[in-house]
C-alpha cells in the first residue's frame, strides 16, 4: 500500500512519536508499505509522521545516494523506538529536502557523526555509530519523530524569506509526483 505523504502544516508534524512494543499489529506490512511509499515518491528516508502515523519508526534507504557517495550503497534500515544518544564531530552544512515540504531544499548544519541505539523490524537491539550522509539522514527522519522538521534549523530570516512556498504547501498549491494529504 502506498500512503500519501503527509504534509506541512498537519499537526502530527509537530507531535513527538510514540514507543511501539514488539507485538505491533501488522508492523511487517507497514514497515513494507513505509518502503514502498518511500521509494515510489523518490525517497530517501521516511518518518512514520510523514504517512500520519504518530509512532517511533523510521526507514532508510541510500541506494539513490551511491553514485555520489558510495558509503550509501547497500545502507537499508528500519528504526524502532530509536534514541540519539549523542551527536558528535564537527558540523557542516548540506543542502537537504523533505518530502512533507515539497520543492524547499535549504542548507541546513549537522553535526558528522551520531551514536543511535535502535531496534530492527525483528526487535533486534543496536547500538551504532554513523558518520558523514548516513549521520545526517538519520538526523534528518529522527528529527520527524521529535516533531522537528528542517525547517525548524534555519535562521528566522530564512525562514521568513520561505513564508510564501510554506503557506502555499498548506494551502494546498504545491504540486507533486507523488500523492499527499494535509491532516487537520
Amino acid at each position: 500500500m502506498i500512503y500519501p505523504i503527509v504534509l506541512y502544516g498537519s499537526p502530527i508534524l509537530r507531535k513527538k512519536s510514540q514507543e511501539i512494543a514488539k507485538g505491533y499489529p501488522n508492523l511487517d506490512k507497514f514497515i513494507e508499505d513505509m518502503f514502498e511509499t518511500m521509494y515510489v515518491s523518490d525517497g530517501l528516508g521516511l518518518a512514520s509522521p510523514q504517512v500520519g502515523k504518530s509512532i517511533r519508526l523510521f526507514v532508510i534507504d541510500g541506494a539513490a545516494l551511491a553514485k555520489d557517495d558510495p558509503s550509501m550503497l547497500g545502507f537499508k534500515k528500519v528504526f524502532i523506538n530509536p534514541v540519539i544518544v549523542e551527536e558528535t564531530g564537527d558540523e557542516w552544512v548540506y543542502a537537504e529536502g523533505c518530502l512533507s515540504l515539497p520543492h524547499i531544499r535549504e542548507e541546513i548544519t549537522r553535526h558528522g557523526t551520531v551514536r543511535i541505539q535502535y531496534y530492527d523490524a525483528d526487535f533486534n537491539f543496536f547500538d551504532e555509530t554513523y558518520n558523514g550522509v548516513r549521520a545526517r539522514v538519520i538526523q534528518h527522519e529522527f528529527d520527524h519523530l521529535e516533531g522537528k522538521l528542517l525547517i525548524d534549523h534555519l535562521s528566522p530570516l530564512r525562514r521568513k524569506l520561505l513564508r510564501g512556498k510554506l503557506n502555499d504547501i498548506v494551502k494546498g498549491r504545491s504540486k507533486t509526483e507523488y500523492k499527499t494529504r494535509l491532516l487537520k
